[in-house]
């Protein structure tokens, strides 16, 4: 065993750690230039482009025989092209629809469309499958589905199977606001709690009337527009109920 690793190449290890570093610096800079978006949001152009980036910069991590710069400029411009094609896709629809795809109804009144089903390739079984995960379990429930670019459906359910709203039943209720955390494990959040036009002492005193002389079994502190604070302990002796399968 000790004479295998006397025997492996550390230069060569050493230079795929290099490669690896190199690799996820350069993934990481063009994640950045493109932008936040969840997997489940992207386009077909954009997982291709994903799907390439990656095996380039596997291909040099991995690839000893290659030089670095290869793979690199590779996802560069890889990275390049996608950044180009997200800003002309902002400027012109018809490139938008051509790159990005466009929604196709598969549901309309009611009534399958199973023409346009066959044309995105789903199935009845694909298409019931995700109305059970968005919450419907009979399709006479549906008004219209439809297929986004991003393969994901959107259901809007026929006016008797809405879910009832404080609109449909004429309640006047208070805008829901944001919250800035204000507690964290303990910590105050100087910066939030100035955004939030509030100082220590204030914190302090609404703390102290809810009961807590100190933050050290303070999870989280939240406060909203509304000078609302409300405060989350640890509970760290709390029984956790098990969730069987």
């Amino acid at each position: 065993m000790i004479e295998k690793i006397i025997e492996v190449n550390w230069i060569e290890v050493l230079d795929v750690v290099l490669r690896s570093l190199l690799s996820l610096v350069s993934l990481f800079l063009v994640t950045k230039m493109l932008g936040k978006k969840q997997v489940s949001q992207l386009s077909l152009f954009d997982y291709v482009i994903g799907i390439s980036i990656g095996n380039f910069a596997a291909e040099t991590t991995i690839n000893l025989e290659s030089q670095y710069i290869n793979g690199i400029v590779a996802v560069l411009m890889f990275g390049l092209v996608a950044y180009l094609v997200s800003i002309i896709t902002m400027k012109s629809i018809i490139l938008r629809r051509y790159f990005m795809g466009v929604p196709t109804l598969i549901i309309q009144q009611g009534k399958l469309l199973k023409k346009n089903m066959k044309k995105v390739k789903i199935d009845i079984n694909d298409l019931l499958e995700e109305c059970r995960s968005s919450g419907y379990f009979d399709l006479n429930e549906i008004e219209y589905a439809i297929m986004e670019p991003n393969g994901k459906i959107s259901i809007l359910p026929k006016w008797e199977y809405k879910n009832v709203t404080p609109e449909m039943l004429k309640i006047k209720g208070e805008k829901s606001s944001l919250c800035a955390n204000i507690i964290i494990d303990g910590k105050v959040m100087t910066n939030n709690l100035k955004n939030m036009k509030k100082d220590n002492n204030w914190l302090e005193k609404q703390a102290f009337s809810q009961g807590y002389k100190d933050y050290k079994n303070i999870l989280l502190a939240t406060l909203d527009l509304n000078n609302q604070l409300t405060i989350y302990e640890k509970n760290e002796e709390i029984e956790i109920l098990e969730i069987l399968e």
